[in-house]
């Protein structure tokens, strides 16, 4: 059985190890909506806890974060590579407190020159903002921007068998593709017990078959209080501060932030 505790600690250390930006793509093997509502509320979280956050919609389709949230209407960082706009009009302030920029809209780039041009964009605006969260897709081929590919990805799965195979799945292309690299785990929907499950079914076999290392992000029950958040169109973390998802989604943003002190680097031994 794998050790959750040690997992968390060394795999992070490993997984989150090296120099700034910060970088998070989540991938999901969970319905869309889960997905924006967790990326939403993970954003808010991270802001109030005093993070400079953007939330960067990678999304060819249409039901990105962006959407989500009512700001896929204007510039986006494609138009930036176009020179069409400034970066700074591209970051549209959510009323959670942290930033959103669209990526293309789902618009294909015009050429690998086009493609360049926006992942230096996309580079400029990671090196402004202190934590850029990335609304990932992969399609198999190829991330929008190389950097994604080399920054943290972390894979959001629930405790459904359906969930969990798309999931697996989902890391077998991404090894294939990226090669040996650890991936993270984030279980939402799931009590604590049942995403160490999840958590150590998935480490086991991705071990044993895929040789690759996954890593335990922690979980996120299930919690009435979040569709009512959103149905207020606010985050959980400050409709409803001492609901369960609140409580998991602090700590989830804690951890990020953890994660980020020089101590990770340099093999310290904390666990979470």
């Amino acid at each position: 059985m794998a050790n959750f505790n040690f997992d968390q600690a060394e795999g992070l250390r490993r997984m989150l190890a090296g120099p700034q930006p910060r970088i998070i793509t989540f991938l999901s093997a969970t319905p869309r909506d889960d997905k924006g509502s967790m990326l939403v509320n993970l954003g808010a979280s991270l802001a109030r806890a005093g993070n400079d956050v953007v939330l960067v919609d990678a999304c060819d389709s249409e039901h990105g974060v962006a959407s989500r949230l009512g700001l896929d209407g204007g510039a986006r960082l494609l138009d930036v590579a176009r020179q069409q706009c400034a970066l700074n009009e591209v970051i549209q302030p959510a009323p959670q407190g942290f930033g959103v920029v669209s990526m293309t809209g789902g618009e294909a780039r015009r050429g690998p020159d086009e493609g360049r041009r926006l992942a230096k964009a996309f580079d400029v605006l990671a090196k402004q903002t202190g934590i850029v969260v990335v609304d990932g897709e992969f399609d198999g081929d190829a991330f929008p921007v190389p950097i994604m590919a080399s920054s943290e990805i972390v894979v959001q799965v629930s405790n459904s068998a359906e969930s969990i195979k798309n999931a697996y799945l989902m890391i077998k292309r991404l090894s294939h593709e990226l090669g040996r690299r650890p991936f993270g785990i984030l279980v939402t929907g799931a009590t604590e017990a049942e995403a160490r499950l999840v958590y150590d079914n998935m480490a086991q076999a991705a071990s044993r078959y895929l040789a690759v290392n996954l890593v335990s992000m922690g979980s996120v029950p299930a919690d009435e209080y979040l569709h009512r958040a959103a149905r207020l169109g606010r985050a959980v973390v400050d409709a409803f501060p001492l609901a369960g998802a609140s409580v998991a989604f602090r700590q989830l943003a804690g951890r990020f932030a953890l994660a980020a002190a020089p101590s990770l680097s340099t093999g310290s031994n904390s666990h979470f």
